[in-house]
């Protein structure tokens, strides 16, 4: 029931509208949806730090896949059904960069 809840706002988000990120929508999606398990300030929570410094050993590939596939045997799920690639590196790139994107 939760994914799906996600899954709704996610496809009624304007964040991707048209394929580019929306910067004000991009945040919000990343602090609500991805807060829900990494803590609304992204410092931790069911899931671990994803602010810049706790990600900055990652390269936006491969933070990419993570979000798009998950990682096996943690409760961070596979979003690929649910976004594109692109999508996900406009997630990647964000968690990356931080609020000064």
């Amino acid at each position: 029931m939760l994914r799906l809840a996600v899954l709704f706002c996610f496809l009624c988000s304007p964040a991707f509208a048209g394929g580019t990120a929306d910067p004000s929508a991009l945040k919000n999606l990343v602090h609500q949806d991805c807060g829900s398990c990494h803590g609304l300030t992204l410092k931790g929570g069911l899931g671990p730090d994803i602010r810049p410094d706790a990600l900055s050993h990652y390269d936006i590939d491969t933070l990419s896949e993570v979000v798009l596939d998950g990682i096996p045997g943690t409760a961070m799920p596979p979003w690929r059904p649910l976004m594109s690639e692109a999508d996900a590196k406009n997630i990647a790139e964000y968690l990356l960069q931080g609020e000064d994107k």
